[in-house]
């Protein structure tokens, strides 16, 4: 499970390194991809492995067109953890979430995935988030 709030910096090379506390789901290899509201996600191949099962039912029960399974797989990219624990973020994933080189970047747990967050951006969509909780009395 993935839990809690992480600052990083993105480095030239567009690595990051991932918090310590989920190194140990995401070793060896982990997954990125296209996440809700212009993050990046972080998944288990495991957890990958669902989505794409799901994707592929979903065409065939036609709840999703294959344009957007196509969307999903060819922006999606297996990423290998390094020695220092660190994974490079995809060009195409790192403009899809408003990230920039040698910037910070926080780094979300989303209780199934991990997110990679603009901070600006994570901070807007967690005050909403923090409301909303508000009102349902969790």
């Amino acid at each position: 499970m993935f839990v809690g709030v992480h600052e990083r910096q993105l480095d030239p090379k567009g690595r990051m390194a991932l918090p310590a506390s989920f190194r140990p789901r995401l070793e060896p290899r982990c997954y990125l991809s296209i996440g809700r509201d212009k993050c990046v996600d972080i998944l288990t191949a495991e957890a990958f492995e669902e989505v794409a099962r799901d994707a592929v039912e979903k065409v065939r029960r036609g709840e999703m067109d294959r344009n957007q399974q196509r969307a999903l797989a060819s922006n999606t990219f297996e990423v290998s953890v390094d020695a220092q624990g660190r994974i490079n973020i995809d060009e195409k994933l790192r403009a899809y979430a408003g990230l920039t080189l040698n910037s910070r970047v926080v780094v979300s747990g989303s209780f199934d995935r991990a997110e990679i967050w603009d901070p600006t951006r994570h901070e807007r969509i967690s005050d909403e988030g923090l409301t909303q909780i508000a009102g349902t009395g969790l």
